[in-house]
């Protein structure tokens, strides 16, 4: 006997909600709020790569500041921001040499990972600060066929001050921010398989 009423009441909200009087702001749906994040552009491979060789730079720079004395967070920050997705949602990020905090699922899970110092992440000793002098980079494919985003995996090679390369294997996932950057939503490493 309620059953009725109840959803009639129901409808007449939903209609009420959906004709808003016009002086007031028309409010904006989570589809729209979303399409001002995300470019509508397809990625290509030249982009990709482009931006593996920023991730590169933004490594050997964040020890470069460290070795000088300077403000290493501060450049370990800039890269984030610049080249990963936090601020666009949600980024998959399992970085190399986490065992206890796997998955960095949060800017300064990633920031700790990056440079240390962060008590909630004792195990990271900062990885970017050890420092690298070069990071070079071998796609074994790139996958762009959905448009909006691209997957890349490979081996990148990570140069010690001492010359010697530290092989690691990768999975990269970027979509294209709406000012055309790729930013990475998807980040996995780790040290290749090594039978006993």
């Amino acid at each position: 006997m309620f059953k009725t009423p109840v959803l009639i009441s129901l409808s007449a909200i939903a209609l009420l909600s959906c004709n808003q009087v016009d002086n007031q702001p028309k409010q904006e749906s989570n589809e729209e709020q979303t399409v001002k994040l995300y470019s509508s552009e397809c990625i290509t491979e030249a982009e990709v790569v482009a931006a593996q060789g920023q991730w590169g730079a933004g490594i050997v720079k964040i020890g470069k500041v460290y070795s000088e004395g300077g403000d290493y967070k501060q450049a370990a920050t800039a890269h984030i921001q610049n080249l990963y997705g936090y601020d666009l949602g949600s980024v998959l990020f399992k970085p190399t040499l986490a065992s206890e905090d796997q998955f960095r699922e949060t800017f300064d899970a990633a920031l700790s990972y990056f440079v240390g110092g962060n008590e909630t992440y004792p195990e990271d000793k900062g990885f970017a600060i050890a420092p690298y002098t070069k990071v070079r980079w071998e796609n074994s494919g790139i996958i762009n066929n959905v448009c909006n985003m691209a997957i890349a995996m490979g081996n990148y090679y990570f140069t010690t001050k001492t010359g010697d390369e530290i092989k690691v294997e990768y999975t990269l996932g970027y979509v294209k921010d709406a000012n055309g950057a790729l930013r990475i939503v998807v980040h996995k490493s780790a040290l290749p398989y090594r039978p006993e």
